[in-house]
């Protein structure tokens, strides 16, 4: 499955909403291509004090569900349709969720991208 593919499911997954006075989903999506081909996908959840979480987290947590953890692609879209990059706390937790997930591609913007040991050099092993 190519980089413009996964573009196209996240940002049908786009959905951004206000769920309460103070907190928001859907302004970003992310698609994430496991091992077995399978694509799947999430919404951030934004909350005061950081209690939310990123579209990438979602998208795990679907996958992990399902019983996978090894990444092979990751694309986040903005509501506007600007690729995003992983935050820091993302970049780590996919890193973490697979020994291998390091070596898997991210789409930093349009035509660029990038592995998870480019983002994360001096990650544990």
């Amino acid at each position: 499955m190519t980089f413009d593919e996964l573009y196209d499911i996240a940002k049908n997954t786009l959905n951004p909403k206000k769920l309460s006075k103070k907190s928001y989903s859907g302004s970003v999506a992310a698609a994430i291509l496991s091992e077995s081909g399978r694509v799947y996908t999430g919404v951030c959840i934004d909350t005061p004090s950081s209690m939310g979480f990123c579209a990438e987290h979602a998208a795990i947590a679907t996958m992990i569900t399902a019983g996978e953890s090894k990444i092979v692609k990751v694309i986040a879209v903005y509501k506007d349709g600007t690729i995003i990059p992983p935050c820091g706390r993302c970049r780590e937790f996919i890193c973490q969720i697979h020994d291998e997930n390091h070596k898997c591609e991210v789409m930093m913007k349009k035509n660029i991208i990038l592995t998870i040991d480019d983002l994360l050099p001096y990650h544990c092993e």
